[in-house]
């Protein structure tokens, strides 16, 4: 216990030093792939967001799903990751976690509120093009931020997809 908690400590720490460091970037074109970063310990109803993301138009073979939990027993037909899958350098190991970060992603959306240190890692080494999360998060890792809680995932996406669009990004 005391481990994870200095654990958590210093990797936020070594996350917060390369916040610093990251630089806005630019992406003209269209929104074709989707990944989605689940924090299953505060939303469980992952179907009810794909079923969202589907009637705005995205193809249910284009979307990606990572689940963060950090439950010993997760029965989801999603790839799963947690906390240990971590290290004390702030670098993801695990071929789920690993897989889901080095894929390119037109829109990343980020889909929890409680900063944990391997959900904001994940954002952040994330190859996605244009990244998304709520207001709450660290506003250093997205481009796009929505003022909502995960309860109002019709809100959240509604207010996304409207703002893709003021943008042309779909």
């Amino acid at each position: 216990m005391f481990l994870s908690f200095i654990k958590d400590f210093s990797v936020k720490r070594i996350l917060k030093n390369s916040l610093q460091n990251v630089k806005g970037k630019t992406v003209a074109g269209t929104v074709k792939t989707v990944g989605l970063l689940l924090d299953l310990n505060c939303f469980f109803e992952i179907q009810k967001i794909l079923d969202a993301l589907t009637s705005q138009g995205v193809l249910k073979e284009n979307i990606s799903v990572l689940i963060f939990s950090n439950k010993k027993s997760v029965s989801a037909s999603h790839p799963t990751f947690g906390s240990k899958n971590l290290n004390w350098n702030g670098e993801l190991n695990g071929a789920a976690a690993s897989s889901f970060m080095n894929k390119e992603f037109d829109l990343l959306i980020s889909y929890y509120e409680q900063e944990r240190p391997t959900l904001l890692a994940t954002t952040l080494f994330s190859k996605a093009h244009f990244k998304v999360g709520f207001a709450n998060s660290n506003k250093h890792l997205n481009d796009l931020t929505i003022n909502t809680k995960t309860e109002n995932y019709l809100v959240f996406i509604q207010e996304l997809f409207r703002y893709l669009k003021i943008l042309n990004k779909i």
